[in-house]
């Protein structure tokens, strides 16, 4: 039997880290929100889960009007165009790409030649020749490795790539894939005069994850962490409820308040019929990674699961520490616990088998399941 080996994560960010109460002092001063929604900012970002975020412009930290993207006024007219924030993001998206993927290398104990298959994941920004090209020329993969762009699926795009690079491994018994997850979401700020930009605004943030994906034989995977299936579900009428478009001024996204709310009622019956597949119940789950939307849906899918604060913790900690970085966000996770898994210093945490969940436009529930090659640690 074949598995799909879960080797390595390595993640990055863009070198500009602000507080959440620098960044609510950012928006509290641009002008052209009214007085109802000015008066909500500080509170909405407060409440938000979230201590600190990283950003691809210096800008949001700044106090004075010496801004490098956006014009000097605090009215930011005009408001830099679609092209504008693309060229940032072709300048910008490929240095944390190559650094998140030159740490998953380095962790995997591979060489960049080793690696068959390149799938990149984004929706922050287009350009071609673009980051996958990039990370072939400055990690010196291969002329002739395998390329696959994953574009424009939102904070579950991770799930595709995986299960990408789960094809792959098991069609293929030498792949060796690099999945990288790299999204400026700062870029896209917007100014709208509602409460659901203001949140909007409150919780995206940039980042990149890059793991690698091996095919071993079970006598090699034994007692690693391996990817072991997925799940994708459509829930029927929410077409509406998130949206990623693109706009004369960036991207635009649509993210109503029912999300969670949605989400939370459809999880159970997806995740029994998920689990049943493999005769296995929501007990049987040792690990969780939640992607953290906002704070809000960890929130509700921890009381409608019944999970203990300990099966959350990492889900709140990236979320804290991170923001909502989009599709990378899960890895973050993930990350956190593969890690502790490797040093052998679970603690109290067996690990049989691990879900991942995420949710997007659609709306979308996508999950899949790992679990350690020949049983409890």
């Amino acid at each position: 039997m074949m598995h799909t080996v879960l080797e390595s994560i390595g993640t990055a960010n863009p070198p500009f880290k602000r507080s959440q109460s620098e960044a609510a002092h950012f928006m509290a001063q641009v002008e052209g929100f009214s007085a109802p929604i000015r008066n909500r900012i500080e509170s909405i970002y407060r409440q938000s889960g979230i201590d600190r975020r990283y950003s691809c412009i210096e800008d949001y930290g700044l106090d004075s009007e010496q801004f490098d993207f956006y014009p000097k006024n605090w009215s930011l007219q005009p408001f830099p165009t679609t092209g504008a924030r693309n060229q940032k993001y072709r300048d910008c998206a490929g240095a944390i790409a190559e650094s998140a993927a030159q740490q998953a290398l380095w962790q995997a104990g591979r060489e960049a030649h080793e690696i068959t298959h390149l799938i990149v994941v984004s929706c922050t920004g287009f350009s071609a020749p673009g980051v996958d090209i990039q990370l072939v020329q400055k990690l010196g993969l291969a002329s002739t490795v395998e390329r696959t762009s994953i574009g424009f699926m939102g904070c579950h795009a991770a799930f595709n790539g995986l299960k990408v690079a789960h094809a792959i491994c098991q069609s293929n018994d030498r792949a060796r894939v690099l999945l990288v997850c790299v999204e400026l979401c700062s870029l896209h700020f917007q100014m709208q005069d509602s409460l659901e930009n203001v949140v909007i605004n409150a919780i995206f943030s940039d980042g990149a994850a890059a793991a690698i994906l091996a095919a071993q034989p079970t006598s090699e995977a034994e007692g690693k962490l391996v990817y072991k299936d997925s799940y994708s579900q459509l829930i029927d009428g929410t077409l509406d409820l998130m949206n990623w478009t693109i706009g004369d001024t960036g991207f635009l996204m649509g993210l109503s308040p029912k999300v969670p709310d949605t989400v939370v009622q459809h999880l159970p019956n997806y995740l029994e019929t998920f689990l049943s597949r493999h005769h296995l119940t929501q007990d049987t789950i040792d690990f969780w990674a939640i992607h953290p939307g906002g704070r809000s849906i960890v929130e509700k899918i921890q009381v409608v699961l019944g999970l203990s604060d300990r099966l959350v913790e990492d889900s709140f900690e990236v979320l804290r520490h991170y923001g909502n970085m989009s599709s990378p966000t899960v890895l973050f996770i993930l990350k956190r616990f593969l890690e502790c898994h490797q040093r052998g210093l679970v603690g109290d945490r067996k690990l049989e088998h691990g879900m991942a969940l995420a949710f997007g436009p659609g709306l979308s529930i996508e999950g899949c399941l790992f679990e350690r090659v020949g049983g409890i640690v």
